[in-house]
């Protein structure tokens, strides 16, 4: 493993510089130390001689760039995560929307998919799902495709289906999926009602008027400007009334947008009032 000091804070600005003029990704807004923690681990991972070699084949490799991106951007998801939080969706959330006659949900950062499938699934529990609509967004183009096939390791099922219980869930959650060799299959009617699309949070816009927005786990990663700006970007994305829903350790507080937002009880989850 290279040194810590393989590579400088100043090359980390050069390389943020790059990667933003060749490809147009812009990671200005991102934590420094988160970066530069992902940016060592991979030039760890992949033995890089030096700087100058990385730095070349991070703008000339393209294949060597999709890598780049799945290691920079964070994929650290399961189902049903914080059963409490979707215990929230399910009892005080969904019921609320389901007066509307049509339920749009903007999933920001959807990494490998489960949180959409978990939602989905609550969705169809609540007969909701066929008056719904999941957007499910990310930055990396990959963990997208991943998402699409609705293919999760079976070895995970275990804990799944126990965070499933522990949120509320009231079948047998193995009646969702099908056993694939290691794999398991989720049914496609879940699959249905989503649509998975590159989105970056930092230089895209608004593209549609949710009911509800959640980006959990995503804004801790951000600078505090970036942060405000993405709230902002969920602001003008929200319907009155609609529900913000963010990761534990994440918040409106303090932001433009607060005064806005009032929070219900003990999960991070806003309802916009006005």
């Amino acid at each position: 493993m290279p040194h810590l000091t393989a590579i400088s804070d100043e090359q980390v600005e050069i390389l943020i510089s790059d990667v933003l003029e060749q490809y147009g990704y812009d990671f200005t807004g991102y934590s420094r130390a988160s970066l530069k923690r992902r940016l060592l681990r991979l030039y760890g991972l992949d033995k890089q001689v030096s700087f100058a070699e990385f730095r070349y084949k991070i703008i000339n490799d393209g294949i060597y760039f999709k890598r780049f991106v799945e290691q920079i951007t964070v994929n650290v998801t399961e189902m049903f995560r914080d059963p409490g939080f979707y215990r929230a969706l399910r009892t005080e959330v969904l019921p609320n929307l389901g007066t509307y006659p049509f339920i749009r949900i903007w999933l920001a950062g959807c990494s490998t998919g489960e949180e959409a499938y978990s939602i989905a699934i609550i969705l169809k529990e609540l007969n909701l799902l066929q008056k719904s609509l999941i957007y499910a967004t990310d930055i990396n183009p990959t963990v997208l495709e991943k998402a699409a096939q609705g293919l999760f390791p079976l070895s995970q099922m275990k804990q799944y289906s126990e965070n499933y219980i522990a949120s509320g869930g009231p079948q047998d959650f193995s009646s969702y999926y099908s056993a694939n060799y290691s794999l398991a299959k989720f049914d496609s009617d879940l699959k249905e009602k989503m649509i998975f699309s590159t989105h970056n949070l930092v230089s895209d816009h608004s593209f549609n008027e949710f009911q509800l927005i959640l980006c959990r786990n995503v804004l801790i990663y951000f600078d505090r400007e970036l942060q405000y700006k993405v709230l902002q970007l969920f602001d003008s994305s929200l319907d009155n009334l609609g529900y913000l829903a963010l990761g534990t350790k994440e918040t409106v507080d303090f932001s433009p947008i607060s005064k806005r937002y009032k929070r219900l009880g003990t999960e991070k989850i806003w309802r916009k009032t006005s």
